[in-house]
């Protein structure tokens, strides 16, 4: 019965890491449905506007390692519960149509703990876990992210949409965030840490030439993501034609079937990491073409857009699971590194997929993505060799031995 109790244990921990997630993403993401309108309001470009998206990725970037190294010995549940009251307390001034310079202000506060909620998330749900069992409690906590494209992200567009106010969407972040606030407190456990790394241990797996590798893959592949998908409404209004209901509906299509990859993903990283990966990156690759002649609105369209939400989203999770494996003996700093370089990935992405719409139109976007998934398969190929190179290494040490 205790076994039990403790899987049970587990899974509410690994569920309330998933909800945090939600509500994390629809603070994050929840603008990209929105964008036209708050350029519109603030009389700003469609890639200033984007700011709001790249700015917060640049925080979470720069931030990231250090504030998930700082943060490593407090209890979880504090953690947890700090930075879902900080997303609240965003979600409420940004409601309030602030100065752009404000709303880009409140924007950025919880960046600083973003990395700190996800890699607290991750390592409370896999702690106790096996290997094997540690991937599928990752894939339910990441889960979040599909989960909330498919459900507040596109109800956030939608609530925008119906009411002609775009304020509306961060009315919805704050309930949420205040939701899962409330939830934190009353259903998580206190989950103090066991024994807090030295900084110098953490530090260490920067010095391995494969796990930096892995480092720049996922950099790479969160860019070719976010250099396309930051504009998602954009592209969907100005080169497919539709209005801001069908575009809703779209963002609800993909996050459903980015569920569907995600759970497939999960399944699939318990058998081979890297293969896993290897297919959905190349999956994104092929996307982007298909997207870039998707053309006006169409049965091919909806299943173009329905085919990258399943390859796009479990990105998320295949990259991070991706960096983690080759820093075992740190595995939250190793999480915190690989948000900083996806946050890293989406501003730089969003940034070049800007400049791109400035010059080129937003038809362009799709051939950014594809050079730079093409890149993060480049830096595959070299972790890949250095991983090769390493056990040779090895075993000529051994021989001399």
């Amino acid at each position: 019965m205790g076994g039990l109790a403790w899987i049970t244990m587990k899974n509410k921990i690994a569920y309330l890491g998933c909800l945090s997630l939600i509500g994390m993403i629809t603070t994050e993401f929840g603008v990209i449905g929105i964008l036209p309108q708050i350029a519109s309001h603030y009389q700003i470009s469609i890639d200033q506007a984007g700011m709001l998206l790249s700015a917060y990725a640049i925080v979470v970037a720069l931030a990231g390692p250090f504030m998930t190294m700082f943060a490593s010995g407090f209890n979880r549940k504090t953690l947890m519960a700090t930075t879902m009251a900080i997303f609240l307390l965003t979600g409420i001034v940004s409601a309030m149509a602030p100065p752009f310079w404000l709303l880009m202000t409140v924007r950025v506060l919880p960046a600083f703990l973003h990395p700190v909620l996800v890699a607290t998330a991750v390592a409370a749900a896999t702690s106790n876990a096996d290997q094997k069992e540690a991937h599928q409690m990752m894939a339910i906590v990441i889960g979040g992210i599909g989960i909330a494209t498919i459900t507040t992200v596109p109800f956030a567009t939608y609530l925008a949409g119906a009411f002609h106010n775009w304020q509306a969407s961060f009315v919805l972040q704050a309930a949420i965030s205040l939701t899962i606030l409330i939830l934190i407190l009353l259903l998580l456990p206190s989950l103090p840490v066991a024994e807090k790394k030295s900084y110098r241990s953490q530090l260490m797996i920067l010095k391995k030439p494969v796990f930096l590798a892995t480092a720049l893959c996922s950099f790479l592949m969160i860019g070719a993501i976010f250099s396309t998908y930051s504009y998602f409404a954009d592209y969907l209004s100005k080169v497919n034609g539709m209005d801001e209901k069908t575009i809703s509906l779209m963002l609800f299509l993909f996050g459903l079937t980015g569920i569907a990859g995600n759970f497939i993903a999960g399944k699939m990283l318990t058998k081979n990491i890297s293969r896993t990966t290897l297919i959905f990156l190349s999956g994104l690759m092929a996307i982007a073409v298909f997207l870039y002649f998707s053309g006006p609105m169409s049965i091919l369209t909806v299943l173009v857009i329905a085919v990258w939400g399943f390859l796009q989203t479990p990105c998320f999770l295949t990259s991070q699971a991706y960096m983690i494996e080759t820093a075992p003996e740190a595995p939250e700093f190793a999480n915190s590194i690989s948000i900083s370089f996806g946050n890293l990935g989406i501003s730089v992405g969003t940034i070049i997929g800007g400049l791109s719409i400035s010059s080129k139109g937003v038809q362009s976007t799709p051939l950014v993505m594809l050079f730079f998934a093409g890149a993060a398969l480049l830096m595959m190929l070299i972790k890949t060799m250095l991983e090769s190179r390493g056990r040779n290494a090895a075993a000529h040490l051994r021989d001399q031995n």
